[in-house]
């Protein structure tokens, strides 16, 4: 059944909608203005040159790029094997195990930011790697564990059962059956998971130092000193990473085999 006419219309406007603001954005990092004004009184790359020039800047960059990487790998290896436990075990407290991990979710991220601050602080984990890698991943494996659930649910169990009667075992026939079928979704969990650490800025907030910062935290402390089209070049950027990573997975499974709808 085609859409009809209301149904589009509606739709228009509701991309019109969430897209004007980006278009405003890229025309302002282009600005060859000194201030943030709408439209910009001339055009030039001299913001991003300004802001690839940016030690500061682009350690930051670095620092975020290599943080998100290592936190999507902790929530696959953490969120994979709880899916699965999900999705095809039955246990006392499953239900349970579910809602753990969907936990984080729940609070406001500025009670989670001061919790994990009160609670790595004495630990001397405050302003590290691992204690960042530790806070970013509870706010990722709750995304992992939902996608990769779906994905094991999406596998039909009559697969894994043929291999147990074909002598495997179950662990077996988990990795070798299960998992690759599931694999599209791992690789969208991953991405996500990668996306979430990348732009999480109020947890970081409460956990970076003068010697380890993320790229959003630097954009944030940048945006209140400053109002030059720097930040809009900056914003780009974190846009400009995001669509790679969604075209990426996109180029690689595809969305609907990845949340297992094929």
């Amino acid at each position: 059944m085609r859409p009809g006419i209301l149904l589009r219309l509606f739709a228009a406007l509701g991309y019109t909608l969430l897209l004007s603001p980006v278009v405003v954005v890229a025309a302002i990092s282009f600005s060859a203005g000194d201030f943030l004004t709408f439209p910009p009184p001339g055009f030039s790359l001299r913001w991003y040159q300004q802001l690839f020039s940016s030690g500061e800047l682009m350690a930051a960059l670095r620092n975020s790029a290599v943080l998100a990487v290592v936190v999507a790998v902790v929530a696959l290896l953490v969120g994979a094997p709880a899916s699965y436990a999900i999705a095809r075990l039955e246990f006392p407290g499953r239900d349970a195990l579910a809602g753990l991990l969907a936990a984080p979710l729940l609070l406001p991220t500025l009670v989670l930011g001061l919790a994990l601050l009160l609670a790595l602080q004495p630990l001397r984990l405050a302003a590290t790697w691992p204690g960042l890698v530790l806070a970013h991943s509870m706010v990722a494996i709750p995304f992992a564990t939902r996608i990769m659930t779906t994905a094991f649910t999406a596998v039909p169990r009559d697969l894994e059962e043929a291999a147990w009667t074909l002598g495997a075992t179950p662990l077996r026939a988990a990795l070798r059956v299960t998992l690759p079928i599931a694999a599209p979704g791992a690789v969208a969990a991953g991405a996500l998971c990668f996306l979430v650490s990348f732009d999480e800025t109020v947890i970081s907030l409460f956990l970076v130092g003068p010697r380890l910062s993320t790229l959003p935290v630097e954009m944030f402390r940048y945006a209140e000193n400053r109002t030059d089209p720097l930040v809009a070049a900056l914003a780009m950027a974190l846009i400009f990473v995001a669509l790679a990573v969604v075209l990426l997975v996109e180029r690689l499974v595809g969305f609907q085999r990845a949340l297992g709808r094929e």
